[in-house]
């Protein structure tokens, strides 16, 4: 952490783009906890809470598409577009409420559009870091910023459940809008290195700023070439593997994050539905922040870890009180944040730098991609067997990942990530295709 504060004292790019991104996952998280339940206090089903986050969950599925244009469009443009079109669109919702016609077929309509504008937002975390961070500082950047995206959205989620408790959903999407405002000017002001060094800087005139290879034809023409070598580096890797593994987590997290509006409600309703979410983002949080100082240890053993979150998911829905749920629920995200971190750095040491956006994108919706497959049939399976059971259930997600690592001895043996090189993933780089 101290290395974290330094990092953010003298690097102003990275100071800026932590703030936006702590701005837009603060908008991200406020507008899922309010979508998701008015979605549940307008239909009372969780099969249709589970349908609407389904929805929100499509980043996951989709990013592959975006991941080929992140690499060749210009990085500060794209972000900052995104954070635009998010803060307009949302303020759709309260018009509508004023005017007495929200409903749940307007959520539909708003949502997708909403997803679409935070499409670039998990790839392009991946490929600009390193054009603003150094090379050594990846690690305790990595965790800072894990530690707004997958951590600090917890004090969001908690607010807005109570948010909602006292002031009703809708009036919940104007504060939203604000979030967005500060996260596109944030953004604005990032300067970012080109691939040979060179910086765009906000103020520069145009014709200093201007790059061939980041032009819209440039980057539409070699789409479906760019698509397929995202594909193509990780093909017979034991990140085909690792995928796997994330993609069952994931399901089971979409049929969990289905039910959860539905689950908070008999327990106490819309408060401890923001509770249960800040809970799941404080379980990441400490991971996050845990992160960094566990990359001596063997990656392998740290995926084991996920079976005390299963175990920790299963003992929260038996809690006999509110408060125990709570706690374990959160402990149960632990081990996420943890290897969340250490993923991310091993990407970005181990794949090319002029990759990165479309090996995140690929890898991001392969695994992703059950996300909104898990929350459609969480909401069915919901309304079949029960809130608690379904529930329960779900933490075999995390638990499949440590059983199938145990099983596997070269994932098991996995170095630690500060040792970790390609071949240990089976990844072909220019030098050991040379060697061979």
């Amino acid at each position: 952490m101290i290395a974290a504060m330094r990092l953010l004292r003298h690097n102003r790019g990275f100071r800026r783009f932590l703030a936006g991104q702590f701005a837009t996952n603060a908008g991200d998280s406020l507008y899922t906890v309010a979508v998701l339940w008015l979605a549940f206090e307008l239909s009372g089903s969780t099969l249709v809470t589970g349908a609407l986050n389904a929805i929100l969950l499509l980043p996951w599925l989709l990013q592959v598409f975006a991941g080929p244009l992140v690499d060749r469009l210009p990085l500060r443009a794209v972000l900052v577009g995104s954070q635009v079109v998010q803060g307009v669109v949302v303020l759709v919702l309260p018009l509508a409420a004023i005017t007495g016609t929200l409903s749940v077929g307007l959520l539909f309509a708003v949502v997708p559009v909403l997803v679409l504008a935070s499409l670039v937002m998990a790839p392009m975390e991946t490929a600009l870091l390193p054009r603003i961070v150094e090379d050594e500082r990846l690690s305790e950047a990595n965790s800072a910023l894990a530690t707004v995206t997958l951590g600090l959205d917890m004090l969001f989620d908690a607010i807005g459940g109570v948010f909602i408790a006292v002031f009703g959903a809708t009036a919940l999407f104007l504060a939203d809008s604000l979030t967005f405002a500060v996260a596109a000017t944030l953004f604005a002001g990032i300067s970012v290195a080109t691939l040979d060094g060179r910086e765009k800087n906000a103020d520069a005139p145009a014709s200093s700023r201007a790059d061939p290879g980041s032009s819209v034809d440039g980057a539409l023409g070699s789409y479906v070439s760019d698509l397929r070598a995202g594909v193509d580096i990780l093909r017979g890797t034991l990140f085909v593997e690792l995928i796997l593994t994330t993609a069952v987590a994931n399901f089971t997290t979409g049929v969990a994050l289905a039910i959860l509006p539905a689950f908070g409600g008999s327990t106490g309703g819309p408060a401890v539905y923001g509770l249960l979410l800040g809970a799941l983002g404080i379980g990441r949080l400490v991971g996050s922040v845990v992160g960094p100082y566990v990359e001596r240890v063997p990656y392998g053993l740290v995926l084991v870890s996920h079976g005390f979150g299963a175990g920790c998911w299963v003992a929260a829905v038996l809690a006999p009180s509110t408060t125990l749920t709570v706690v374990l629920f959160g402990l149960a995200w632990v081990p996420i944040g943890i290897s969340g971190v250490l993923t991310a750095t091993l990407n970005q040491r181990l794949f090319p730098a002029d990759a990165l956006g479309r090996v995140a994108a690929t890898k991001g919706t392969a695994s992703g991609a059950t996300l909104p497959l898990g929350s459609v049939i969480g909401g069915l399976v919901g309304e079949l067997l029960g809130v608690t059971t379904t529930m329960a259930l779900a933490a075999s997600g995390f638990g499949f990942t440590a059983v199938y690592i145990l099983l596997r001895p070269r994932l098991r043996q996995l170095p630690a990530v500060e040792a970790a090189t390609p071949a240990d993933f089976d990844l072909q780089t220019e030098s050991n295709r040379s060697a061979a």
